[in-house]
C-alpha cells in the first residue's frame, strides 16, 4: 500500500503506513505508537524526591493498567448517571411507545458508533482524545475545535453533576441551607476524587458508583410502584416539534460518554478488548434506561418531573437521592479528570513529567484539576440558565462525539487505507450508514440547539430565570 502524508499528533507531517495493531494482533506495535509508549522503559535510576541522598530505582506512573472489565465499570459510572433521571419525562412528552423506541434506537446507534470509534483508535494508537482524532481528519483546526469541545462538554457535565448533588443534598436536609452552599459542599469531594493521575485509581471508586445508581434506580421504581396506582398514560401523543424533540435530546445526553472513549482505551492493558466494555455498557444502559423510564412513567404518569426522583414521596425521594450521591460524585470526578487529562497530555506528551512523579508534573496536574472543578462550580451556581446551557453543550458536542463523528472516522479510514472512492463503493452499506451517521449528528446538533434556545427564550418570557448566585 502506498505511504500517506498525514498530520501527526505532534503537529508535523509524518509518513504513515496502515497500522497493524488492530488487524494482525500486534499489540507491541500498538504500544510503541501509543501516547504512553512502552511504560517499562520509563523506569529510571535516580534519587528520591524527598531524600536526594538515597539512590533508588524511580518507578514510572503506569497508565495502561485497566482491564476491559474496569473500563466497562468506568463507562457505566460516567454515562448511567443523572441523565437517566430525565427519561421518564421524555416518555410523558411523546408517549410510551415512541419514547421506548427512541431510547432503544439511540442505545443501539451508540453501540454502532462505539464500534467505529474503537476501530479508529486501534488503527491510530497515537490518538489519545477527540482532539488528536480531529488533527488526523481535519488538520490543526480540527484538533483545536474538537479539543475545545471536549473540555467544554466535560466541564459542563461536571457542573451538571454538581447540580445533581445539590438537589440530592437539598432533598436529604429539607433544603435548610442555601442551595449554593450545597453545591460548594458537593464540589469539594468531587475535586478530591478527580485528583488521581490514572483512571485505574478512579476505576475502583467507580464500582460503588455503579452499584449506587443501580440501587437508587431500583429504590425509585419500588417507591413509584408502592405509592402510585397505575396512571392514565398515553401509548403515543401528538405534540409539536419543539416539545417532541426534547424526547430526543434527553436520551442523547443520557448516552453522552463517547467523548471519553479514546482516553479510556489509551489506559487499557489490552486495547483490543475495548469492544467488550462497549457491549457491556450499551446493553446495561439501554436495558436499565428503558425499565426505569417505563416504570416511573407508568406509575407516576404524565406529571412525572425531571429529575424523576423528585416526583416520589418525600421519604422515597430522600432514599433514592441519598443512595445515588456516590454516582453523582464519581461521574463528576471522571468528567473533570477527562478535561484535565486532555490538556495535561497535550502539555507533556513524550515528556518525563507525563510518567514520573516530578514537582512540575504534579503541580500542573493539580492546577488543571482545580481549574476544571472551579469553573464547573462557578458555572453551576452563577449562571441561572446553566441547565439549558448543558442542553446546548450536549446538542453542540455530544451529538457529534456520540454519533456524527463516527461516520467521518469510518469514511476517512476507508478512503485512506482501503482504496478511496472504490473502497466506498465496495463497502456501500457501511458508506451509506456512515453518511447517515454524519447526517444524524448534524440533525441532532441543529435541532437540539434550536429546541434548547427556544426553551431559554420561553423561560425568560415566563419569568422562570432567577438571579445569578441565587439561593
Amino acid at each position: 500500500m502506498k505511504d500517506l502524508e498525514t498530520p501527526s499528533v505532534e503537529g508535523k507531517e509524518t509518513t504513515l503506513q496502515e497500522p497493524l495493531a488492530a488487524y494482525e494482533g500486534a499489540e507491541a506495535a500498538y504500544h510503541d505508537s501509543d501516547v504512553f509508549g512502552q511504560e517499562e522503559d520509563h523506569d529510571v535510576g535516580g534519587s528520591s524526591l524527598f531524600f536526594p541522598e538515597w539512590s533508588i530505582m524511580i518507578k514510572s506512573i503506569r497508565y495502561k493498567t485497566l482491564s476491559w472489565q474496569l473500563v466497562a465499570v468506568l463507562m457505566i459510572a460516567e454515562i448511567v448517571s443523572n441523565g437517566m433521571l430525565s427519561l421518564p419525562s421524555s416518555l410523558a412528552v411523546v408517549g410510551l411507545v415512541p419514547g421506548i423506541v427512541i431510547i432503544v434506537f439511540l442505545g443501539v446507534f451508540g453501540l454502532f458508533t462505539a464500534w467505529i470509534l474503537i476501530k479508529f483508535k486501534l488503527r491510530h494508537p497515537e490518538v489519545h482524545n477527540m482532539g488528536d482524532a480531529g488533527l488526523i481528519i481535519f488538520g490543526p483546526v480540527g484538533r483545536e475545535v474538537l479539543s475545545f469541545g471536549t473540555i467544554v462538554f466535560a466541564v459542563f457535565a461536571t457542573g451538571s453533576q454538581l447540580l445533581a448533588g445539590q438537589i440530592a443534598l437539598g432533598a436529604l436536609s429539607d433544603s435548610k441551607l442555601c442551595l449554593m452552599l450545597y453545591t460548594g459542599i458537593f464540589a469539594i469531594p468531587t475535586l478530591i476524587c478527580s485528583l488521581p493521575r490514572t483512571l485505574d485509581q478512579l476505576s475502583w471508586l467507580s464500582v460503588p458508583a455503579v452499584i449506587s445508581i443501580l440501587v437508587a434506580g431500583i429504590v425509585g421504581m419500588i417507591g413509584a410502584g408502592i405509592n402510585f396506582p397505575i396512571a392514565s398514560i398515553s401509548v403515543a401523543m401528538e405534540t409539536n416539534f419543539v416539545t417532541a424533540f426534547i424526547s430526543v435530546t434527553n436520551p442523547v445526553f443520557a448516552y453522552a460518554g463517547h467523548f471519553m472513549f479514546f482516553i479510556l482505551i489509551s489506559e487499557m492493558r489490552h486495547p483490543t478488548h475495548a469492544m467488550r466494555a462497549a457491549y457491556v455498557l450499551q446493553i446495561f444502559a439501554t436495558s436499565f434506561y428503558v425499565v426505569f423510564a417505563v416504570v416511573l412513567y407508568v406509575y407516576v404518569g404524565p406529571t412525572v418531573t425531571s429529575p424523576a426522583f423528585s416526583s416520589l414521596p418525600e421519604k422515597w425521594q430522600k432514599a433514592a437521592y441519598g443512595i445515588a450521591i456516590p454516582n453523582f460524585l464519581i461521574a463528576g470526578s471522571l468528567y473533570s479528570h477527562t478535561a484535565a487529562k486532555l490538556l495535561f497530555v497535550r502539555f507533556f506528551r513524550k515528556s518525563r513529567h507525563l510518567y514520573t512523579n516530578t514537582v512540575l508534573g504534579w503541580g500542573v496536574w493539580i492546577i488543571l484539576i482545580f481549574i476544571m472543578n472551579a469553573t464547573a462550580f462557578v458555572l453551576a451556581v452563577g449562571v441561572p440558565i446553566f441547565n439549558y446551557l448543558v442542553g446546548i453543550a450536549a446538542s453542540l458536542f455530544a451529538s457529534w462525539y456520540t454519533y456524527g463523528l463516527a461516520g467521518a472516522f469510518w469514511l476517512y479510514d476507508a478512503w485512506v487505507y482501503k482504496g478511496g472512492l472504490e473502497a466506498w463503493k465496495r463497502s456501500w452499506p457501511m458508506t451509506a450508514l456512515s453518511m447517515a451517521t454524519l447526517a444524524a449528528g448534524g440533525l441532532i446538533c441543529v435541532a437540539g440547539m434550536y429546541v434548547t434556545i427556544k426553551q431559554i427564550v420561553d423561560a425568560y418570557a415566563n419569568g422562570q430565570v432567577s438571579a445569578p448566585f441565587n439561593c
